[in-house]
């Protein structure tokens, strides 16, 4: 059953990647990017409980926690065309 679970955990991931790779908008890339990392986790999830090492659940809340803040800033460099703002850019205008 497990193996099951595993073995489709990594067919979603793999057309993910097929999204990520043919787009057609750099939104839709994104989105499949966060897709990956999300089944990411729940792949290292699924091992951790079928190996019975709760330590790699850590690993994977750390990977759930990069993968937002990377989401974030490739957002963030597509909107804006830069990661950090100058002081001008919080002034109302």
């Amino acid at each position: 059953m497990f193996i099951a679970v595993c073995l489709a955990i990594l067919v979603t991931m793999s057309l993910a990647l097929a999204r990520a790779l043919m787009g057609p908008t750099v939104y839709d890339r994104i989105a499949a990017a966060n897709v990956f990392g999300t089944k990411t986790v729940l792949l290292i999830a699924v091992f951790a409980f079928l190996s019975g090492r709760m330590d790699l659940l850590d690993i994977a809340l750390v990977y759930a926690l990069i993968n937002f803040i990377s989401m974030v800033a490739v957002l963030r460099f597509v909107k804006y065309g830069e990661f950090h703002s100058s002081p001008d850019d919080d002034k109302v205008k």
